[in-house]
């Protein structure tokens, strides 16, 4: 599998499939995805000129449910989704996680914003969304964690670096910094927080 981050949150795995997650200032029109999932409407995360950039005419757009409207406005070759939920699209198998703010009113739980745990040829990579720690992904078992480090919208470097070591996943990739909100430095007081049995990749430098 090709992994590639591009700014902040913005995720391209690239195996059978190509799959994106909340595509972000993509400016090279790929019209490559046979799949993009978002997470939340928030603009860094659902980009209509990044979608445009990615889209081709039989992409299939996964959204949570509250997002109807405007992903209808994108495309009608789309899936609604839920927190906590098991699902089955072709042949990929995923579960969506709850994703929210318990102190901050950023990302309210009542929204029903959503991370991913999706298995790819028999590896799990989990894309968390905007999230704190809550107590419904404390028991995700995933084999890779795509993990939100900037803070201020999401968990910040300790809590994320605490999360990512009681998760235990072989390996973990820190997203949503260096750009809107939090130093490109953070990349290193996060690394130098994990484990040392937990492989840390990084991607946006």
């Amino acid at each position: 599998m090709n992994i590639e981050v591009f700014t902040q949150s913005a995720i391209k795995l690239t195996g059978k499939n190509i799959i994106y997650f909340d595509p972000y200032k993509i400016a090279t029109a790929f019209h490559d995805a046979d799949y993009i999932f978002i997470t939340h409407d928030h603009y860094d995360h659902f980009d209509l000129a990044s979608l445009k950039n990615v889209m081709k005419d039989d992409t299939k757009l996964i959204i949570p449910k509250i997002m109807e409207k405007e992903g209808r406005k994108v495309t009608n070759n789309i899936m609604l989704v839920e927190p906590n939920q098991n699902y089955e699209l072709d042949s990929l198998v995923f579960r969506t996680s709850a994703s929210y703010n318990l102190d901050k009113p950023y990302h309210p739980q009542e929204k029903g914003y959503v991370g991913y745990n999706i298995k790819i040829d028999e590896t799990w990579y989990y894309i968390m969304g905007d999230t704190d720690v809550t107590e419904d992904i404390k028991d995700i078992k995933t084999d890779i964690c795509f993990v939100p480090i900037g803070g201020t919208y999401t968990m910040n470097v300790q809590e994320a670096a605490s999360y990512i070591n009681e998760i235990k996943p072989k390996k973990v990739i820190p997203i949503h910094y260096g750009s809107i909100v939090g130093d490109i430095s953070l990349k290193d007081d996060f690394q130098n927080l994990i484990n040392k049995d937990i492989i840390v990749d990084i991607y946006i430098k």
